[in-house]
């Protein structure tokens, strides 16, 4: 694939990993619970309008702002620079492009640059957060799936290789890439992209976009994803567990998906590798269908038509369009056969 492996070692601020991602939701107290009872995550603080949630890893404030709306939409996702000086860079940088920048005060988190990608994005920017206890050796208070950091976002967009390029001169390299044959080109279709040395932190797939397609959240061993799914059969939840558990080619991640009260899709998964070196992008074509699965069927056609849309920001269509392998594609083969 053209130009995927060029890197930038020397970005002009230091972007250091995914944050935090604000939801719009409308009940924050069945919201709370889902997030709590399931997912395991802690409260660190909530009012009326709010609801700041972290994984028992963390020592930041919160990787999870839940905010009461009659719409439910994503507000932002969140990425962490080294410092507040990284703040100013950030600014003076995407004010050299033209963009459109805010600097404010959050609850928690201070200093915040709120920019939009190329494809729509709403980012937000921050150095530090309120420190919280970390509850990683806390065990008795391990509830749920026990939900340790926040460790990526999934979007969806129309135009991957546009989103790619606001991100490659940041700093962010390509781990893993999809590819679909159109006509007589590979046409780029995903990118896993990251900074802090893991597959990803900020991944973009081919679809109306943008939106905000998952979350994902690390757990300690492969025992908690199944305890996962046994407390969802418990509390009611198993309705939302729309995929898995199963295990990712790309990034080799075991995973099970379920979808929160309004809809938003959270991943649980563990297992992924290093990406520390400099070394070639993994390609795959999208016809694979290892790439999406080692194991098991492929996924449903709503995984790739439901998502997230972002708080007033339209949402556009490809202008190529690809048809990703669906169950119902393979179940309607498999009948034909």
């Amino acid at each position: 694939m053209p130009q995927i492996d060029e890197l930038v070692l020397e970005p002009p601020f230091n972007v250091t990993r995914a944050s935090h991602v604000v939801l719009n939701v409308r009940d924050l107290e069945v919201s709370k619970q889902f997030y709590t009872d399931l997912i395991g995550l802690v409260v660190s603080d909530e009012d009326d309008s709010s609801v700041y949630l972290r994984g028992l890893e963390e020592r930041g404030h919160h990787s999870l702002v839940l905010k009461k709306s009659p719409d439910v939409h994503c507000a932002r996702i969140g990425m962490r620079v080294r410092s507040d000086d990284d703040i100013n860079k950030a600014q003076e940088y995407f004010a050299s492009q033209g963009r459109e920048t805010t600097v404010v005060e959050l609850p928690y988190q201070g200093l915040t640059l709120h920019v939009t990608d190329n494809v729509g994005v709403p980012l937000e920017f921050c150095a530090s957060m309120a420190p919280c206890e970390r509850m990683l050796k806390q065990y008795q208070h391990y509830r749920g799936a026990s939900a340790q950091r926040l460790d990526h976002y999934q979007l969806q967009t129309s135009d991957v290789r546009q989103a790619w390029s606001f991100y490659q001169p940041l700093g962010f390299r390509v781990s893993e890439y999809t590819w679909s044959q159109v006509e007589q080109d590979q046409h780029l279709w995903g990118v896993w992209l990251q900074r802090k040395g893991n597959p990803h932190d900020i991944v973009f797939t081919q679809g109306p976009g943008p939106r905000l397609h998952h979350f994902a959240y690390t757990l300690p061993d492969t025992n908690d994803m199944i305890r996962a799914c046994d407390v969802a059969g418990a509390l009611g939840y198993a309705p939302q567990l729309e995929r898995g558990p199963g295990r990712h080619g790309i990034s080799g991640a075991l995973f099970v998906y379920f979808r929160d009260p309004d809809g938003h899709r959270i991943e649980l998964f563990n297992t992924h590798y290093q990406h520390i070196d400099i070394e070639p992008a993994l390609g795959w074509n999208l016809a694979d269908p290892k790439r999406a699965d080692q194991w098991g069927l492929p996924a449903q056609n709503k995984w790739f038509t439901e998502a997230t849309p972002f708080a007033h920001v339209p949402v556009i269509q490809p202008e190529i369009p690809v048809d990703p392998p669906t169950l119902e594609r393979f179940l309607a083969l498999a009948n034909d056969g």
